[in-house]
């Protein structure tokens, strides 16, 4: 919204040293952002002064073009007093005529310099300037003429012409529709200096009466208030006034005819939203109603729209004349041969107003104020304003007719507590400031009992809540004095031990060597192809996003495989081959039966909505998954480096799992996306919790990771659920330990982890640790089979161990282990 500052100092009785920036600053406080300031006079410098046409040579060219020899009186201006020469191609203007001229030396917008030069056999000493070429408007069609009494020849023209007057524009908040009319933009002025307030929307008004144009509403919801008033005899050669003119640019609209410059003009002064109509073109009484199935109706833009029985018209007896609050219809436009007038000022349902724009694509300056929100107490008087503009501008008659149909809607009324805007602010606001500052804004407010109740003014639809209130207090008495102060944390709060266990999580990773990473958590079906996943496979079924961030990727991931792995592949394309990432994130595996109902927004759940609502949410287990390529431990003068490899990631899930005081059970398996052979199934008691190794090779070409990249994933949940939130340190004997290797052979195809664990177990109590430190294959054990060397540490608590009881410990675990797994003592 633009408003020039002259405007609103004729409604806001500010200081007359007031200064544009402490006016925008404070405006900005009050809730109107400060987007421009533009003053035209800026771009112009030099002497551009009044000048009346004293002669006029007409002179026509060999091309037939005609232009004018003038004579023109600038007064002392020019340093003579002389009359000035100047050539001129509009004809728009007589001799008498007051004229704009900018003499040699001024500059004008776009840098263009006037200066005295000969043109078509004459000195041209100066030029009699358009609207456009003094960035005051796009009409280059004529030059400026000026009334009669505008001023004497010689008089600086910025004045005249508002040059100076600098247009502040607004950033008008949706809720803040009264600020897009002057009415509203100066009532703020006057609220933000306490400076007394004059509304142009208070005059005297004729009584309502039987003899005005007929109207009908059919419609009082969508249409609470219709007023109509009538004009004879306009003069439809009228020129629309200089300064209405100025104004109507000013405010970045277009003059286009007086009539309708009048419209808009009441428009912006009270931000009632005007339609007028010829009266010869009506055909009986106006109706405001629904559209019929299948009417139409061409709108002043030129279309022709199909109606929706949605839309909101304005008809007569031949049918549609105009969309109500949107746009009027062709038919009964004013025109260049109008005469008589019926105006017409409605209040018009906002909600209404706003579907029909959006559905026909047809804003414009009157919609975007009723779909915010208009006075509804105001029709009577704008009406009553553009019939006196008509009548002392263009020289009709005001009819005595005076139609109203309807009454505005009752006010509301909030009741809140007298001290509610200093809790909520923080600040000392005594009851008496938070009375005057409801009464500044427009509110009636009465005062019981500690508690008060505002009358909202009938301009401010947004004020709905207590809180409402309390932010008019708190803008007033200014953002810039809320103290910042920050809640104190309440006593015994803290992370959760899910929280302390997660971050435990973290940091043993971090600590190995693993870097965090966060990937988004949406993935699409060639994720689940490049990931090798059989059809049918759990992971497939993936809940789907009506409105994905990217089409290509509208699943909720099932796996953090996917995310890990791209990751890993972006930082090797980027010249970083040695990676090791960790993420623990959320992973949704949907049932199939995700079907949650859609409440209504007018209340809140039921129990039993509630619960439905809630049974239709996925399940939403925190996983964890690693993935390592390259070296893992690097080459130097201390010798070879060490290839990553699907140890590292099964050793990282049993670091973990060791730093939550959780014992994970590793056994072969098979399964996608791992390479057959080399996958490891973690268990914790009976309970699968995920799996790792190396990754298949065509998975790895997938994802365009290196070859024998290895990854794992597991159920972090479950893992957390076992452990304990105080993991106990180890127990160290003082007595020595005794030191027992064992070679075994197995056929090829028994995991050396079964091996191990029918040792752990063999071995009882007396086992404090057993490490897997060589495997052999070759002709020694024969085809088909492969050598295990174990080494057993033993030691008691309590005492040294003899050579007997080790000897038995290390017996009875080889016994155990071939039992289990056929494996013979080398």
């Amino acid at each position: 919204m633009k408003a020039p500052v002259s405007w609103i100092r004729e409604y806001a009785g500010l200081p007359q040293d007031l200064s544009l920036d402490e006016l925008t600053h404070r405006l900005t406080m009050l809730g109107l952002k400060l987007e421009a300031i533009e003053t035209p006079g800026d771009a112009i410098t030099g002497p551009l002064v009044l000048g009346r046409v004293l002669t006029i040579e007409k002179e026509p060219q060999k091309n037939g073009k005609v232009i004018n020899w003038c004579t023109v009186d600038v007064g002392d201006a020019n340093g003579t007093g002389e009359p000035q020469g100047i050539i001129c191609g509009a004809h728009n203007f007589v001799e008498g005529d007051l004229v704009v001229v900018c003499l040699p030396g001024a500059v004008l917008p776009g840098n263009f310099e006037i200066s005295a030069r000969k043109t078509y056999g004459h000195i041209s000493a100066g030029m009699i300037c358009s609207a456009r070429e003094l960035g005051l408007g796009e009409d280059h069609d004529g030059i400026i003429v000026l009334p009669a009494d505008a001023g004497d020849p010689g008089t600086d023209a910025f004045g005249v012409l508002s040059l100076d007057d600098p247009v502040i524009e607004f950033e008008i908040n949706p809720d803040r529709a009264y600020a897009l009319s002057l009415r509203g933009i100066a009532r703020e002025a006057a609220l933000g200096f306490d400076a007394p307030f004059t509304d142009p929307a208070q005059r005297e008004l004729p009584a309502a009466n039987d003899s005005g144009y007929p109207a009908v509403v059919e419609d009082p919801a969508g249409c609470p208030v219709f007023v109509a008033r009538s004009v004879s005899g306009f003069d439809p050669a009228a020129t629309t006034p200089e300064w209405m003119a100025t104004r109507l640019e000013q405010c970045g609209m277009r003059p286009i005819s007086l009539a309708v410059d009048i419209t808009n003009y009441v428009m912006l002064e009270l931000g009632q939203p005007i339609h007028g109509y010829d009266r010869s073109r009506l055909s009986g009484a106006i109706r405001v109603r629904r559209a019929r199935q299948g009417e139409q109706l061409t709108t002043l833009d030129g279309q022709r729209r199909t109606l929706s029985p949605e839309d909101l018209l304005i008809t007569d007896d031949s049918g549609p004349i105009g969309i109500a609050g949107t746009m009027g219809g062709a038919t009964t436009e004013l025109s260049a041969s109008t005469t008589d007038i019926v105006v017409e000022a409605a209040h018009f349902d906002a909600t209404s107003v706003f579907r029909t724009e959006k559905r026909h694509r047809l804003p414009s300056e009157a919609s975007k104020r009723f779909e915010r929100g208009v006075d509804p107490t105001i029709p009577e008087a704008a009406a009553d304003r553009v019939v006196e503009l008509l009548v002392s501008l263009g020289g009709a008659v005001a009819d005595p007719g005076v139609t109203v149909v309807g009454s505005p809607p009752a006010a509301r009324s909030i009741t809140i507590p007298a001290d509610l805007p200093a809790r909520i602010s923080g600040m000392d606001i005594p009851a008496e400031t938070t009375v005057a500052d409801l009464e500044a804004i427009g509110c009636q407010v009465s005062v019981s009992d500690g508690s008060l109740t505002a009358v909202v003014p009938p301009w401010r639809p947004d004020l709905t809540d207590p809180y409402d209130l309390v932010e008019e207090v708190v803008r007033i008495v200014g953002y810039d004095r809320v103290p910042s102060v920050l809640p104190p944390a309440p006593a015994g709060q803290g992370w959760t031990p899910t929280q302390r266990l997660r971050r435990r999580v973290g940091l043993t990773l971090a600590g190995a060597g693993f870097t965090e990473t966060i990937t988004y958590p949406f993935v699409g079906t060639s994720a689940w192809d490049r990931l090798g996943l059989p059809e049918g496979d759990p992971r497939r079924q993936a809940l789907k996003i009506v409105n994905p961030l990217n089409s290509e990727e509208p699943l909720l991931a099932t796996t953090l495989l996917p995310g890990i792995l791209e990751a890993l592949s972006r930082n090797v394309g980027r010249a970083n081959p040695d990676v090791a990432l960790f993420e623990h994130s959320l992973v949704f595996r949907p049932t199939g039966e995700e079907k949650a109902p859609i409440p209504g927004v007018e209340q809140r759940p039921d129990a039993s909505e509630w619960a439905a609502i809630q049974k239709a949410v996925p399940a939403q287990p925190m996983h964890l998954a690693v993935a390592v390529t390259g070296q893992r431990d690097a080459a130097g003068w201390w010798g070879p480096g060490r290839q990553a490899d699907w140890s590292d990631v099964i050793g990282a899930v049993r670091e973990v799992a060791g730093a939550l005081g959780v014992e994970v059970a590793v056994s072969q398996s098979s399964l996608e996306p791992w390479h057959p052979g080399r996958c490891a199934e973690f268990r914790v008691g009976d309970r699968v919790i995920g799996h790792g190794g190396e990754l298949h090779p065509k998975v790895c070409k997938a994802f365009g990771v290196p070859p024998r990249s290895a990854a794992a994933e597991v159920d972090l949940d479950v893992l957390i659920s076992h452990a304990t939130s105080v993991v106990q340190a180890p127990r160290f004997s003082s007595f020595p330990v005794a030191k027992e290797d064992v070679a075994l052979v197995v056929d090829a195809e028994v995991p050396a982890a079964a091996v191990e664990e029918a040792l752990r177990e063999g071995a009882g109590e007396l086992l404090e640790s057993v490490r897997l430190f060589d495997v052999y294959t070759g002709d020694q054990v024969g085809p088909g089979r492969k050598s295990l060397a174990f080494a057993l540490r033993l030691r008691a608590s309590d005492r040294t161990l003899k050579e007997g009881e080790s000897a038995a410990a290390r017996d009875a675990a080889v016994a155990l282990a071939g039992e289990r797994t056929g494996a013979v003592q080398r």
